[in-house]
């Protein structure tokens, strides 16, 4: 049995596409291995996930949680202190890595005033008041990230992890199909979210051009069938959305010959 190891830093499209979607406690799609039953019946894929705050985050995360968040017990849901600051994307042996633009599409980050690292407070809805007047008092807003702020610090990613191994490094872009986004007329606005993405999407691939990371086109994916069938929401696909996700990503690792040689999984 060969066995293909990937390190995928990413959120709900990351996850969903590759390890498990289940929606109401229910399973609908069981991951990434699901598509090689039939393609590659004697390949299985072993994925390491951590969830991703921004590319800026992790391009600093050095592996250690700085002193004034350890001394405390934050409820972090899915974005726990240890993976906010993991450096084991570049240092777990992998045969591929995935990332993925959402967060920096999405993701407004803290900054904290003094020691200038940055946390990402999930769920501070159910901290108390305690934790919330801490976070106020220690930490100020770093805002969006700019792209060109995301695509220069995920070059700089894509740099670290190229010091320690040479491996295909997979990139999600997202679908800028939002539903009941009708604006047609965008004279005195700002960058809608839909914009947003296309800008980011497009950076994507000059990023692309320049250092050579694949794209995973969930843009494209759902265009070919329909934001209708393949989407739920501005970031969440439906069962059939992240199966044809994952069967991409399945081809482009095809195409570096990954699934036929194995590697560091075996």
């Amino acid at each position: 049995m060969r066995r293909v190891t990937l390190f995928a830093k990413g959120n709900v499209d990351v996850h969903d596409s590759l390890h498990s979607c289940r929606i109401g406690g229910e399973l609908l799609w069981n991951g990434v291995n699901e598509c090689l039953r039939h393609s590659h019946p004697e390949a299985r894929i072993r994925m390491k996930h951590e969830t991703l705050t921004r590319f800026d985050a992790l391009l600093a995360a050095d592996g250690h949680v700085p002193q004034a968040l350890a001394d405390r017990d934050l409820a972090l849901g899915s974005y726990p202190l240890p993976g906010q600051f993991s450096d084991k994307l570049f240092t777990t042996p992998v045969d591929a890595v995935i990332l993925s633009i959402l967060p920096d599409v999405a993701a407004p980050i803290l900054r904290h005033k003094e020691e200038g690292f940055l946390l990402y407070p999930a769920d501070t809805s159910v901290w108390p008041e305690s934790d919330r007047a801490w976070l106020r008092d220690n930490f100020e807003a770093a805002g969006l990230s700019t792209v060109e702020a995301a695509m220069a610090n995920l070059e700089g990613v894509v740099e670290r992890l190229r010091e320690a191994a040479d491996v295909p490094v997979l990139v999600y872009n997202m679908s800028p199909a939002i539903p009941g986004d009708m604006v047609h007329c965008h004279l005195g606005l700002d960058d809608t979210y839909s914009t947003r993405i296309r800008r980011f999407n497009l950076a994507l691939i000059e990023l692309s051009q320049a250092i050579g990371i694949s794209i995973v086109d969930l843009d494209g994916i759902v265009a070919r069938k329909g934001a209708d069938t393949m989407k739920v929401d501005a970031m969440h696909l439906t069962p059939l959305g992240y199966q044809c996700v994952a069967e991409e990503v399945v081809r482009i690792l095809d195409d570096y010959g990954i699934m036929e040689e194995g590697g560091a999984g075996q």
